[in-house]
Order: structure tokens, then C-alpha cells, then sequence
């Protein structure tokens, strides 16, 4: 039986994980300045990325952990698996990058992520993969554009000039949630703001799943993963191929 130890995962060029990301990742877009690019592959056949980047607002990151220069921490962007990709393969791909980092980055000492929970997830594959939760916060930062409905970050609208326009969007009710992981465990004792029990999430009722909140989950869930992306077959690259490919 296949199981996440047949998974292959390597370096791949920007454009093709820019492609499958676009395929997988339930936003349907990329993180411009992602820098470090990985492909998941499975009897030849890439099914899943991660990219990581610098955060869009760096000093704000540095200030979580004391000491931290400008280069010594990476942002895991986006993260997209295909459906098809054996059980546990997403903790064994984060382990397989941090060993990466370790190796091949070691000025880099620790690793965030976010978690959407307001259409996405709780950041459970984090917390498998020993990530400490850092931060939960209601989050106004997603608005959906009322006349093509596209839904957009703050981030995106200030890039794009949009800021006045932007305020007068629907905001999606949800919460963001904050990840770190330690590359260097030594660091682990700098970090400034408190680590959050994981029981937090539900006393916040910040739980999500599959975007979805636990009284409104069933049991014929989609068959994507909206933890991480989208469900469409990825072209171009060696791809995700077959009709069934979808995402986590």
C-alpha cells in the first residue's frame, strides 16, 4: 500500500510551483516574492508545492523573536496537496523542508505560517508538524469585491491602490491564526509573545475545517482539500495528473 514515506519531495523551478499552487490552493493565487520552491511528487507525478518567502512586513516579524535579524526567518507562504497524495504527507513534506532549511539555510532559525481560518483551516497540519501557535485574532483582512465577487487581503488592495475602495467591501467574518516553528530549538526560548494552547482555538471558536465550522461540517465533505487549495488537475508541469487529482 502507498503511504507518505513513497513521496518524494525536491526543489522545483518558481513557475512550476506557481502553477500547481494556482491549480491546488483554494485562494487560487501565489505569494509574488516566494523565493524557496518544493514540489511533492508520487510515482513521477507532482501533486502537491510549498513556497517560502519573505513575510510581506518583515520588522513586524523580527520582533517575535528577540536577536532576530533581517535574514534569519522565512514565511511559509502557500502549501497545496493534491487529494490523491497518501495520508500524513503533508508533515512528512514540513519535515522534509525544515531539514532542507537546517542544512542548506543555517542562518535561518525559524519558520511562521498563518492559518485562514476564514476559509480555509485551523492550521491542523501545524500543529501535527510541531509548530507552536503564537496568535489567534479575528481578522477583517479578507473582503469580497462586490461587483466580481473575488475576494481580496488588505495587503493585496494596499499594493493595488485600492485602499479607499477596499474599506467598503463585505469583510468575511473569521479569524487568522499564527504558527512558528523553531529550525534552531535554542531559539525557541527568545520568542517574546506567549505560546497559545491548542485548546484555544475552540474556546475561541475559531475552529475551521475544510472551511467549514464543526456544527456545519457533514459527513459528505468535498473531496479537495480546503485546508490548502484547490481541486483542478495541474498543467503543464509532470503534473498532477488523472481526473481524480483535487486538493487538500
Amino acid at each position: 500500500m502507498v503511504s507518505a514515506k513513497d513521496i518524494i519531495i525536491k526543489p522545483i523551478k518558481a513557475s512550476d510551483a506557481n502553477r500547481v499552487i494556482k491549480n491546488l490552493h483554494y485562494s487560487g493565487k501565489v505569494v509574488p516574492n516566494s523565493q524557496l520552491h518544493f514540489g511533492v511528487f508520487l510515482n513521477g507525478v507532482c501533486g502537491g508545492a510549498m513556497q517560502f518567502g519573505p513575510s510581506m512586513v518583515k520588522k513586524n516579524m523580527m520582533n517575535l523573536v528577540e536577536g532576530t535579524g533581517w535574514n534569519d526567518f522565512i514565511e511559509l507562504n502557500r502549501m497545496a496537496f493534491a487529494d490523491w497524495l497518501p495520508r500524513n504527507s503533508e508533515s512528512r513534506a514540513i519535515a522534509y523542508t525544515m531539514r532542507f532549511l537546517r542544512k542548506n539555510y543555517p542562518h535561518i532559525k525559524w519558520v511562521v505560517s498563518f492559518a485562514d481560518a476564514t476559509q480555509c483551516g485551523d492550521g491542523a497540519i501545524y500543529r501535527a508538524s510541531g509548530f507552536q501557535l503564537t496568535d489567534i485574532r479575528k481578522s477583517e483582512a479578507l473582503r469580497r469585491n462586490p461587483v466580481t465577487g473575488e475576494v481580496m487581503h488588505t495587503m493585496q488592495a494596499y499594493h493595488l491602490m485600492l485602499k479607499d475602495e477596499f474599506k467598503n467591501w463585505e469583510a468575511l467574518e473569521g479569524f487568522q491564526l499564527r504558527y512558528l516553528y523553531f529550525i534552531d530549538p535554542t531559539w525557541r526560548s527568545r520568542l517574546k509573545v506567549p505560546e497559545l494552547p491548542f485548546s484555544q482555538i475552540e474556546e475561541m471558536g475559531a475552529t475551521l475545517y475544510r472551511g467549514q465550522r464543526p456544527e456545519s461540517i457533514i459527513s459528505d465533505a468535498p473531496n479537495f482539500r480546503l485546508g490548502e487549495g484547490g481541486a483542478n488537475p495541474t498543467s503543464g508541469l509532470e503534473t498532477v495528473g488523472g481526473a481524480n487529482a483535487s486538493k487538500r
